[in-house]
């Protein structure tokens, strides 16, 4: 996923992206301990994913960027 498609979703999408993808990043673990995978551009996809993540959902909160969306759950 682009940092462009990550900008344009809410502060809660990305907190469930996040969560999906440590998830996702377990079960490779597992694999890969188990000996059913032996893929490691797997995890090195994963953990970089949820860097590109936790970087843009840090950037809404310092304010850096403007997430339109989560600006109008934040006035109701």
């Amino acid at each position: 996923m682009k940092a462009s498609e990550i900008r344009t979703k809410s502060r809660q999408e990305i907190l469930d992206e996040i969560d999906a993808s440590r998830r996702e990043l377990l079960n490779i673990c597992f694999q890969w301990q188990a000996g059913e995978t032996r893929n490691p551009a797997q995890r090195k996809d994963i953990r970089r994913k949820i860097a590109r993540l936790q970087t843009i959902l840090k950037e809404i909160d310092l304010g850096i960027i403007k997430n339109s969306q989560s600006e109008g759950v934040e006035n109701r």
